[in-house]
């Protein structure tokens, strides 16, 4: 006996690789159905060999359904998402609208799959940030040894999480940097991002960060412990799909680079890929398509007592987003729903 499940917003970036995922993990479906805004009714999405048509949203009814996976930002999500919850329906939702809300859990399964018992407050888990969920897949067996203290990362996030227009405007703006007269002015991006990075994501703050590096702070205490101290510069970068995060780490104890990286080795979630040589890590072009996340350059910080330094490359579209909820899904259909 396999579950009811929902995509909405199956033609988006997310929708579609949730739909993969979905289907590459043989997750227990029974019966599926794909929804999307009044304009894109009727498209056609691909589940498996199956071909799905697109329902509109707005007439739909979430009763019945056991899961809902939400990939259509906090706007819509906001309208939509109760409404399922209160037929009761389970929602997973990949907008930032719920993560930082008490009565719903914001999970990633490595990290705190306990969590996902809360849902029923609300009938509603939240998805972390691309960027956090990446990151606290690393730092929490890393935390259970030696107790972090405070982290310091500055990330190198691709122009896939801000959409299919700001892919497009990366590829727009390339071909028109070698073809005079052909120029493309920004307009996702504040400045061209065509061979640039930006360090700027999300609106500024009051402090001077964005909200992107407050959503890492804030996310990162909710998910591993409210005690951490981290501090995060977040940068988009002319990559079209992976996010790659440069993270230096101080513990209360002793954590020598040795075990670390036994410990991250034997963790959920991860592969190591650390040689001192040429090549001997990953880049984003590497991981597009992994379910990992991955590990390289893992070193002592000689500077600081019990520092460590990695470098964590993920795909966003996955880890970040897609995976993650399917995911949690997994999880909640272990933990409290036992049908599959």
């Amino acid at each position: 006996m396999g579950y009811r499940i929902v995509v909405v917003g199956a033609t988006g970036n997310v929708g579609r690789e949730m739909l993969n995922i979905l289907d590459e993990r043989e997750f227990p479906v029974d019966e599926i159905a794909v929804l999307a805004s009044r304009r894109s009714q009727g498209t056609e999405v691909s589940f498996g060999d199956r071909t799905l048509t697109c329902e509109d949203i707005e007439n739909f009814d979430f009763a019945g359904w056991d899961m809902a996976l939400f990939a259509i930002g906090s706007d819509a999500t906001k309208t939509y998402a109760p409404r399922a919850a209160k037929a009761g329906c389970v929602v997973i939702d990949n907008s930032s609208l719920y993560r930082y809300d008490p009565d719903v859990p914001l999970v990633v399964p490595e990290v705190n799959p306990e969590a996902v018992e809360g849902y029923a407050k609300k009938n509603i888990i939240a998805n972390p940030n691309c960027s956090t969920a990446q990151m606290v897949v690393a730092l929490k067996p890393l935390h259970d040894r030696a107790r972090i203290k405070r982290v310091v990362v500055s990330t190198y996030q691709s122009v896939s999480g801000s959409g299919k227009e700001a892919m497009d405007e990366l590829w727009d703006q390339t071909k028109g940097i070698y073809v005079p007269g052909q120029e493309v002015e920004p307009k996702v991006y504040p400045k061209q991002i065509a061979f640039n990075v930006i360090p700027h994501i999300d609106v500024f703050l009051e402090d001077g960060s964005t909200k992107e590096e407050w959503k890492m702070v804030a996310e990162t205490k909710k998910i591993v412990d409210t005690s951490i101290k981290l501090t995060a510069t977040c940068v988009r970068v002319p990559v079209f799909v992976g996010h790659a995060e440069a993270i230096n780490i101080e513990f209360e104890d002793h954590l020598d680079e040795e075990e670390a990286r036994e410990i991250l080795r034997e963790a959920p979630g991860l592969l190591i890929v650390d040689k001192r040589e040429d090549g001997g890590y990953m880049t984003p072009v590497e991981c597009v398509g992994e379910f990992a996340t991955f590990i390289s350059r893992i070193r002592q910080d000689s500077t600081i007592d019990n520092g460590l330094n990695l470098w964590c490359v993920s795909d966003n579209l996955r880890k970040g987003a897609a995976l993650n909820a399917v995911q949690i899904a997994e999880t909640l259909g272990k933990r409290v729903l036992k049908k599959g």
